[in-house]
């Protein structure tokens, strides 16, 4: 979304594009990973010291309310925290690894697929779509196939026992 597009939108609700939250919105931006408001403030805060957290907040509501910013739960990775990102002209599908939180973005046909038989099945009209995957990263899969492979074992000596 362009510096205009942002200004545009803001000005119909009303609002000015005030320097704290133009900051918020190039962190969001341009930060490459999925924030949480505490992140946003302690990064917002080195740039404007005099940012305080209460104005972060209520910020980030407004974006929201104003379709600026997205705000997402990740898979409840973190507890209730929830994460930041603006809005991007494609929708993409939030791929996040249950042991490690690892966030991965995935766009492609396959969505606008989905989409598209969703609105067919259905005669719904979609406005927003957002997709969550939970699993397990390459990674995070080798480690816990070496401690299911531990666990295997140190019960194995037990199951001996009982016999």
């Amino acid at each position: 979304m362009s510096q205009l597009d942002i200004k545009e939108s803001l000005r119909q609700r009303g609002k000015r594009l005030t320097r704290q939250r133009e900051i918020l919105l190039e962190l969001i931006d341009r930060s490459g990973d999925h924030l949480h408001a505490e992140q946003l403030y302690q990064m917002a805060k080195e740039r404007d010291p005099k940012l305080n957290r209460v104005t972060v907040y209520r910020t980030l509501k407004m974006l929201k309310q104003g379709g600026l910013v997205d705000e997402l739960d990740l898979m409840h990775y973190d507890g209730d925290q929830h994460y930041y990102e603006t809005r991007l002209k494609q929708e993409h599908a939030h791929v996040i690894c249950l042991r490690c939180g690892k966030v991965e973005e995935f766009f492609g046909e396959p969505l606008q697929r989905l989409r598209k038989q969703v609105e067919s099945h259905f005669g719904f009209q979609i406005v927003l779509a957002r997709t969550e995957i939970g699993g397990y990263c390459s990674h995070c899969q080798v480690l816990r196939a070496r401690e299911f492979e531990e666990a295997r074992q140190e019960n194995a000596p037990r199951a001996k026992k009982r016999a």
